[in-house]
Protein backbone atom coordinates (compact mmCIF):
# COMPACT_ATOMS: atom_id res chain seq x y z
CA UNK A 1 0.00 0.00 0.00
CA UNK A 2 3.38 2.17 0.37
CA UNK A 3 2.91 2.74 -3.53
CA UNK A 4 -0.93 3.75 -3.63
CA UNK A 5 -2.57 6.83 -3.46
CA UNK A 6 -4.99 6.18 -0.58
CA UNK A 7 -8.19 8.19 0.23
CA UNK A 8 -10.16 7.38 3.48
CA UNK A 9 -13.81 8.34 2.95
CA UNK A 10 -14.18 8.86 6.47
CA UNK A 11 -13.66 11.90 9.29
CA UNK A 12 -13.27 9.48 11.97
CA UNK A 13 -9.46 10.31 13.47
CA UNK A 14 -9.59 7.12 15.17
CA UNK A 15 -9.25 5.23 11.57
CA UNK A 16 -6.74 7.81 9.99
CA UNK A 17 -4.61 7.33 13.12
CA UNK A 18 -4.76 2.99 12.88
CA UNK A 19 -3.82 3.65 9.37
CA UNK A 20 -0.88 5.81 9.97
CA UNK A 21 0.15 2.87 12.39
CA UNK A 22 1.10 0.58 9.77
CA UNK A 23 2.67 3.22 8.09
CA UNK A 24 -0.11 4.36 5.27
CA UNK A 25 -1.22 8.14 5.29
CA UNK A 26 -4.25 8.90 3.67
CA UNK A 27 -6.31 11.44 2.48
CA UNK A 28 -8.88 12.46 4.13
CA UNK A 29 -11.82 13.10 2.05
CA UNK A 30 -15.33 12.11 4.37
CA UNK A 31 -18.55 11.48 1.82
CA UNK A 32 -20.96 13.31 1.53
CA UNK A 33 -23.50 10.96 0.43
CA UNK A 34 -26.64 10.59 2.12
CA UNK A 35 -26.81 6.92 3.53
CA UNK A 36 -29.77 4.62 3.08
CA UNK A 37 -29.32 0.70 4.57
CA UNK A 38 -32.16 -1.94 3.57
CA UNK A 39 -31.25 -4.10 5.93
CA UNK A 40 -31.56 -4.80 10.27
CA UNK A 41 -28.94 -6.92 10.17
CA UNK A 42 -25.51 -5.27 11.62
CA UNK A 43 -23.53 -7.27 9.16
CA UNK A 44 -25.48 -6.40 5.76
CA UNK A 45 -25.93 -2.42 7.30
CA UNK A 46 -21.98 -2.04 7.62
CA UNK A 47 -21.19 -3.25 4.27
CA UNK A 48 -23.55 -1.56 3.01
CA UNK A 49 -22.80 1.84 4.49
CA UNK A 50 -19.05 1.31 3.76
CA UNK A 51 -20.17 0.60 0.18
CA UNK A 52 -21.99 3.60 -0.14
CA UNK A 53 -19.39 6.07 1.46
CA UNK A 54 -16.47 4.46 -0.63
CA UNK A 55 -18.79 4.71 -3.71
CA UNK A 56 -19.18 8.34 -3.67
CA UNK A 57 -15.60 9.40 -3.09
CA UNK A 58 -14.21 7.27 -5.86
CA UNK A 59 -16.51 8.82 -8.12
CA UNK A 60 -14.30 11.57 -7.97
CA UNK A 61 -10.82 9.82 -7.42
CA UNK A 62 -8.44 9.75 -9.94
CA UNK A 63 -7.24 6.70 -11.95
CA UNK A 64 -4.65 4.39 -9.51
CA UNK A 65 -6.17 5.59 -6.26
CA UNK A 66 -7.30 3.30 -3.67
CA UNK A 67 -10.26 4.71 -1.81
CA UNK A 68 -10.89 2.74 1.69
CA UNK A 69 -15.25 3.27 3.06
CA UNK A 70 -15.80 1.48 6.31
CA UNK A 71 -19.02 2.36 9.46
CA UNK A 72 -18.74 0.63 12.14
CA UNK A 73 -22.08 -0.13 14.52
CA UNK A 74 -22.57 -2.31 18.20
CA UNK A 75 -25.03 -4.76 18.68
CA UNK A 76 -27.05 -5.64 21.85
CA UNK A 77 -30.10 -7.37 22.58
CA UNK A 78 -30.82 -7.13 18.66
CA UNK A 79 -30.57 -3.60 18.59
CA UNK A 80 -28.10 -1.43 16.49
CA UNK A 81 -26.58 1.42 18.20
CA UNK A 82 -24.93 4.23 16.00
CA UNK A 83 -23.89 7.13 17.48
CA UNK A 84 -25.70 8.52 20.23
CA UNK A 85 -28.14 11.14 19.59
CA UNK A 86 -27.22 13.22 22.97
CA UNK A 87 -26.18 12.63 26.41
CA UNK A 88 -29.20 10.78 27.55
CA UNK A 89 -28.93 8.41 24.79
CA UNK A 90 -25.60 7.74 25.85
CA UNK A 91 -26.64 6.58 28.93
CA UNK A 92 -29.30 4.48 27.39
CA UNK A 93 -26.25 2.62 25.83
CA UNK A 94 -24.69 2.40 28.48
CA UNK A 95 -27.04 1.04 30.77
CA UNK A 96 -27.24 -1.77 27.76
CA UNK A 97 -23.79 -2.76 27.38
CA UNK A 98 -22.87 -3.12 30.84
CA UNK A 99 -22.15 -6.08 32.71
CA UNK A 100 -22.83 -7.67 29.64
CA UNK A 101 -21.25 -8.54 25.98
CA UNK A 102 -22.36 -7.28 22.94
CA UNK A 103 -20.95 -7.36 19.47
CA UNK A 104 -19.04 -4.86 17.41
CA UNK A 105 -19.67 -4.76 13.61
CA UNK A 106 -17.07 -2.68 10.93
CA UNK A 107 -18.18 -3.27 7.49
CA UNK A 108 -14.79 -1.82 4.91
CA UNK A 109 -15.13 -1.45 1.30
CA UNK A 110 -12.32 -1.24 -0.56
CA UNK A 111 -12.05 0.56 -4.33
CA UNK A 112 -9.35 0.64 -6.78
CA UNK A 113 -9.44 2.89 -9.18
CA UNK A 114 -8.22 2.23 -13.08
CA UNK A 115 -8.07 3.02 -16.45
CA UNK A 116 -9.62 -0.04 -17.09
CA UNK A 117 -12.45 -0.01 -14.22
CA UNK A 118 -12.63 -0.07 -10.95
CA UNK A 119 -12.05 -3.06 -8.91
CA UNK A 120 -14.26 -3.63 -5.11
CA UNK A 121 -14.12 -5.59 -2.29
CA UNK A 122 -16.73 -5.56 0.61
CA UNK A 123 -15.86 -7.22 3.75
CA UNK A 124 -17.05 -7.13 7.78
CA UNK A 125 -15.46 -7.77 11.35
CA UNK A 126 -17.14 -8.77 14.41
CA UNK A 127 -15.34 -8.81 17.49
CA UNK A 128 -17.31 -9.57 20.76
CA UNK A 129 -16.89 -7.39 23.60
CA UNK A 130 -17.34 -8.04 27.43
CA UNK A 131 -18.06 -5.57 29.88
CA UNK A 132 -17.68 -5.23 33.61
CA UNK A 133 -20.60 -4.27 35.61
CA UNK A 134 -20.85 -0.37 35.98
CA UNK A 135 -22.76 1.24 38.57
CA UNK A 136 -25.07 3.98 37.55
CA UNK A 137 -22.31 6.51 38.99
CA UNK A 138 -20.11 5.36 36.43
CA UNK A 139 -21.91 5.44 33.14
CA UNK A 140 -23.40 8.30 34.45
CA UNK A 141 -19.85 10.40 34.56
CA UNK A 142 -18.91 8.47 31.58
CA UNK A 143 -21.29 9.89 29.95
CA UNK A 144 -20.21 13.31 31.33
CA UNK A 145 -16.78 12.84 29.65
CA UNK A 146 -17.49 13.47 26.48
CA UNK A 147 -15.86 10.15 24.85
CA UNK A 148 -19.50 9.03 23.90
CA UNK A 149 -20.50 11.67 21.58
CA UNK A 150 -18.88 10.48 18.29
CA UNK A 151 -18.75 6.73 19.07
CA UNK A 152 -21.08 3.91 18.17
CA UNK A 153 -22.75 2.21 20.94
CA UNK A 154 -21.51 5.66 23.25
CA UNK A 155 -17.88 4.42 23.83
CA UNK A 156 -14.24 4.48 23.15
CA UNK A 157 -12.28 0.85 23.92
CA UNK A 158 -9.17 2.69 23.59
CA UNK A 159 -10.27 5.77 25.79
CA UNK A 160 -11.26 5.74 29.60
CA UNK A 161 -14.00 3.42 28.93
CA UNK A 162 -11.00 0.46 28.93
CA UNK A 163 -11.46 0.54 32.58
CA UNK A 164 -14.60 -1.37 31.71
CA UNK A 165 -13.63 -3.76 29.53
CA UNK A 166 -13.32 -7.22 31.03
CA UNK A 167 -11.84 -8.51 27.65
CA UNK A 168 -12.70 -9.04 23.69
CA UNK A 169 -13.10 -12.10 21.49
CA UNK A 170 -11.40 -11.33 18.12
CA UNK A 171 -9.73 -8.33 16.90
CA UNK A 172 -9.01 -4.95 18.62
CA UNK A 173 -8.77 -2.34 15.71
CA UNK A 174 -12.11 -3.64 14.98
CA UNK A 175 -13.88 -2.17 17.81
CA UNK A 176 -11.93 0.98 17.40
CA UNK A 177 -13.05 1.70 13.89
CA UNK A 178 -10.88 -0.20 11.46
CA UNK A 179 -9.48 -3.89 11.20
CA UNK A 180 -6.06 -2.59 9.67
CA UNK A 181 -5.20 -6.11 9.54
CA UNK A 182 -7.96 -7.56 7.21
CA UNK A 183 -7.61 -4.05 5.46
CA UNK A 184 -4.13 -4.92 4.50
CA UNK A 185 -4.93 -8.79 3.57
CA UNK A 186 -7.85 -7.87 1.41
CA UNK A 187 -5.85 -5.23 -0.45
CA UNK A 188 -3.21 -8.03 -1.19
CA UNK A 189 -5.44 -10.13 -2.74
CA UNK A 190 -6.56 -7.27 -5.18
CA UNK A 191 -3.24 -6.69 -6.36
CA UNK A 192 -2.49 -10.24 -6.40
CA UNK A 193 -5.41 -10.71 -9.05
CA UNK A 194 -4.73 -7.42 -10.84
CA UNK A 195 -1.50 -9.04 -11.43
CA UNK A 196 -2.96 -12.73 -13.02
CA UNK A 197 -5.49 -10.12 -14.99
CA UNK A 198 -8.85 -12.03 -12.51
CA UNK A 199 -11.65 -10.54 -11.90
CA UNK A 200 -12.96 -13.06 -9.42
CA UNK A 201 -13.98 -12.41 -5.50
CA UNK A 202 -13.97 -8.64 -6.74
CA UNK A 203 -16.79 -6.77 -8.22
CA UNK A 204 -15.77 -4.33 -11.30
CA UNK A 205 -17.89 -1.25 -11.95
Amino acid sequence: MKNTDIILASSSPRRRELLEQIGVRPVVRPSRVEEHVTSRIPREVVEELSRQKAEDVAAEAPSGTLVIGADTVVAADGEILGKPADRGDAVRMLRMLQGRRHQVYTGVTLICTGEGGRKTVTFSEKTEVFVYPMTEEEIEDYADSGEPADKAGAYGIQGKFAAYIRGIDGDYNNVVGLPVGRVCQEWKKMMEIKEDGRDDQTDRQ
